[in-house]
């Protein structure tokens, strides 16, 4: 197994010291954003983790390899590159086979970072449940990752694209946490809150990383969501956003966008929708997811 790891020497020397890391996933570089706000999020939301006392590990396929830990020049590789391919579970052993550049989403960075024994990661927000999917079977692989992979995922919630309320209960039946972070309802990525209210809060760090621990120290089984609401200065106006979204969705039906294409599909729709505000949000929400996972990172690295 560890033959098709390669951890950076940051990473490397961060596990010889002891030093807390936080994963990030490399699809929202890819993917998720145009190019060059891509590039300068990366570096950015690298730079809080290192700012607050832990390494970051952005996790990619390169070459037949998990890369645990992205140089700077492979991070513009990934941010201006038209080829990469968009990596999943079920993706990952042929993607390394056939040496093709990968953009890992939730489920892949959750299976690469506990391969290399990180347990916090850091995204903007989860798939889920997708809306209508009661007839399309449209669930995100993330949502069966979080179920049986041992990695907390700190996020803004789930992205407001979704079926918020069957996504909760698509996690409850899993058995899957959802923590709030400072608050009692799921909010719902550009918003800082949904109609869809939590069972479990809370306002420090060290909690989180303590709830974390005693879970895996007892052996039971899987991941944890950590919501972590956009800071208020950033959010978008809750109306303006399920209006935009309503279109968007609309536009995917009418051109018959399916499967892993609808969440890049109907983010660039809402892009194009709020003039480019909902860019700005997704930016500032995973800046301050970065800042939040870090906290808790460094929380269990002390425990």
């Amino acid at each position: 197994m560890k033959n098709y790891l390669s951890l950076s020497e940051e990473v490397k020397q961060a596990k010889a010291e002891g030093k807390a890391i936080v994963a990030l996933e490399s699809t929202i570089i890819s993917h998720g954003m145009p190019y060059p706000q891509n590039v300068e999020m990366a570096r950015d939301v690298e730079q809080i983790i290192r700012d607050n006392g832990a390494v970051p590990a952005t996790i990619a396929l390169i070459d037949g390899k998990i890369k645990i830990g992205l140089s700077d020049e492979e991070l513009e590789l990934f941010a201006k590159s038209s080829n990469v391919a968009k990596v999943s579970r079920r993706d990952i052993g042929y993607l390394i086979a056939t040496k093709q550049l990968g953009a890992t989403t939730v489920a892949a960075t959750m299976i690469c970072a506990e391969l290399a024994e990180i347990g916090i990661f850091v995204t903007g927000g989860i798939g889920g449940v997708h809306r209508g999917a009661e007839t399309t079977m449209d669930v995100s692989a993330d949502l069966e990752e979080l179920a049986k992979t041992n990695v907390a995922v700190v996020c803004a919630g789930a992205k407001s694209i979704l079926d918020l309320n069957l996504t909760m209960e698509y996690l409850e039946t899993k058995g899957v946490p959802v923590i709030g972070y400072q608050t009692d309802v799921l909010p719902a990525f550009y918003t800082r809150s949904s109609d869809v209210e939590l069972t479990l809060r809370a306002d420090a760090p060290e909690v989180i990383a303590e709830s974390l621990k005693a879970k895996w120290d007892l052996q039971i089984e899987g991941g944890a969501v950590i919501t972590n609401p956009i800071p208020e200065e950033f959010a978008m106006d809750e109306k303006v956003i399920n209006d935009v979204i309503q279109t968007a969705l609309k536009e995917a039906e009418e051109n018959h966008i399916h499967g892993k294409d609808v969440t890049p599909f109907l983010l660039g729709k809402v892009k194009e929708l709020t003039d480019g505000k909902s860019l700005e949000a997704n930016i500032e929400l995973v800046k301050h997811n970065a800042l939040i996972g870090t906290q808790i990172a460094v929380a269990y690295q002390n425990i």
